[in-house]
């Protein structure tokens, strides 16, 4: 009996020291997408399924740019990565917050995008999350976007993960495009030698309630970000510590919206005018006073 239980006491603590171990490569793998980057953007729409002669697809997106990735917060089981894009001539360079992915270890309560601005709270079993990551992205004003679980892979010599989720339209089409209303995202990022690579197969969905999901057409997605050095993101980098403590502001105002597990229905606009407006209001827009009222009025009761 004595040899069975130091049995079994050397396997829980071999188990434990791999799954720590694990843990590691999936945080240092997450965080080398943190630096200074040169970007290449690529669409292309690859497959149509709609009976319609007017159909008009898609055109075919290539896009270039410099983005510096700014690690926001590093514990044991979150990480916080803001994405800030330098645009303009080098001489006079313009930053435009861009979007947000935090990344949250056996996470178990997520936000799902449903369609027309509704996400559905959904909470998970420990089992079913076990060993994996939450990628949570926000948009440029820190409200959600998409959220997915899954776990990070190393194996031959490749570190990736990839999930299956919904989304609402990326911004190159919800301004161009009213045949669709949901993204159904199949996301990898992939870490690879000279930076990292998002990959992306998409559905374009239309989606109404107590109606099966319609596939318009799908596209492909494949960024490549080519590490360069960061003395190349240094305006990025000047922004980011002059902005931060605004930012951190309206990330603690949206914590404490997501925490009261319920469904989240946003409106589009207030007075005519949409959330990041706002907030890129520096002038206007730069304390908890000002910040968290119009936060606050975008949230449906």
């Amino acid at each position: 009996m004595k040899k069975i239980v130091i049995l079994t006491l050397t396997l829980l603590s071999i188990s434990t020291v791999i799954a720590q171990n694990k843990k590691k490569q999936d945080q240092n793998a997450i965080k080398s997408m943190c630096g200074c980057y040169e970007v290449n953007f690529n669409f292309a729409e690859t497959f149509e399924y709609v009976e319609d002669s007017t159909y008009i697809p898609s055109k075919t997106k290539h896009d270039k740019g410099l983005e510096w990735v700014q690690l926001v917060e590093d514990g044991n089981d979150k990480i916080s990565m803001q994405h800030l894009l330098i645009v303009g001539p080098p001489t006079q360079p313009y930053i435009v917050k861009h979007w947000r992915q935090d990344w949250e270890y056996q996470n178990t309560n997520l936000y799902q995008y449903n369609h027309d601005n509704k996400w559905d709270f959904v909470q998970l079993s420990k089992n079913d999350v076990k060993g994996q990551w939450t990628q949570k992205v926000f948009q440029v004003d820190d409200s959600p976007r998409y959220e997915g679980s899954s776990t990070w892979v190393h194996v031959d010599g490749k570190s990736y993960w990839e999930n299956e989720t919904s989304a609402p339209l990326p911004r190159r089409e919800y301004t161009k495009r009213s045949d669709y209303n949901v993204t159904t995202r199949r996301n990898r990022h992939e870490i690879v030698a000279n930076g990292w690579i998002h990959d992306q197969d998409n559905d374009k969905v239309i989606r109404e309630d107590g109606k099966p999901d319609v596939i318009i057409a799908q596209e492909k997605g494949f960024n490549t970000y080519v590490k360069v050095d960061d003395s190349k993101c240094k305006a990025a980098q000047d922004y980011w510590k002059e902005n931060q403590a605004k930012w951190a502001i309206v990330r603690a105002k949206w914590n404490d919206v997501f925490s009261r597990n319920t469904d989240l229905i946003l409106e589009e606009k207030v007075d005519n005018k949409v959330l990041f407006k706002y907030l890129f209001d520096a002038e206007n827009y730069n304390s908890a006073e000002t910040i968290n009222p119009i936060i606050e009025s975008f949230v449906k009761k």
